[in-house]
């Protein structure tokens, strides 16, 4: 039987947290740094140049590891990291293209990355069971899966069930993130200004 915490115990229980750069806190407010995240979203608007800011601010609190099950080491993986100038933090962040029993080995190696980003999920093959044991067994990490989407919702049935169980839940449209999580309802991130001003715009 697992242990039952007091509200005092749980009030007097110290976090680690994200004390990130001001319009990112505005957005996301200050989430834990471990946990699961959720980025679902069109193509074209703006998913992966989100996920490449993402990564350059996380590397400023540890190492990231970016699992990119989609593109790899292709030619639009390197032209994404010019557009987001990833190389000021690049001995931060290491990219790779590993299945998830390949993924999971590394990140049980000491000093492996505390932040890592797969993209995409529904590249990983992860049913809802194995996504469990697989966040139980990194339960000190962060997790932050990126998603196709089909409407406004996650692609497939165990993508979904993953939005749903995640801390924070990020919905990319019109080149802004909105947080739809439990941390700051509603928040946006903006994250190209002249596109999301013209998406925005015309659809008012």
């Amino acid at each position: 039987m697992g242990r039952a915490y007091s509200p005092t115990e749980i009030l007097a229980k110290k976090y680690k947290i994200l004390e990130w750069d001001d319009e990112w806190a505005q957005a996301f407010d200050k989430p834990e740094t471990s946990g699961v995240w959720f980025v679902w979203g069109h193509s074209g608007n703006g998913k992966s140049s989100f996920v490449m800011q993402l990564a350059r601010q996380l590397a400023k609190f540890g190492n990231v590891f970016f699992n990119d099950l989609e593109e790899g080491t292709k030619l639009t993986m390197q032209n994404n990291l010019k557009r987001s100038d990833i190389s000021s933090v690049k001995r931060k962040v290491k990219i790779g293209n590993e299945d998830m029993n390949e993924m999971s080995e590394r990140l049980s190696k000491r000093k492996s990355a505390q932040f890592v980003i797969i993209n995409s999920f529904q590249y990983t093959g992860l049913s809802w069971a194995a996504y469990i044991r697989l966040k139980k067994q990194h339960a000190g990490k962060l997790l932050i899966f990126v998603s196709h989407a089909e409407g406004r919702n996650p692609d497939g049935r165990t993508a979904k069930r993953v939005k749903f169980d995640a801390d924070l839940k990020i919905w990319i449209e019109g080149f802004k993130a909105i947080s739809n999580g439990r941390y700051n309802p509603g928040g946006e991130f903006i994250i190209w200004k002249e596109g999301a001003e013209k998406y925005h715009g015309s659809k008012n």
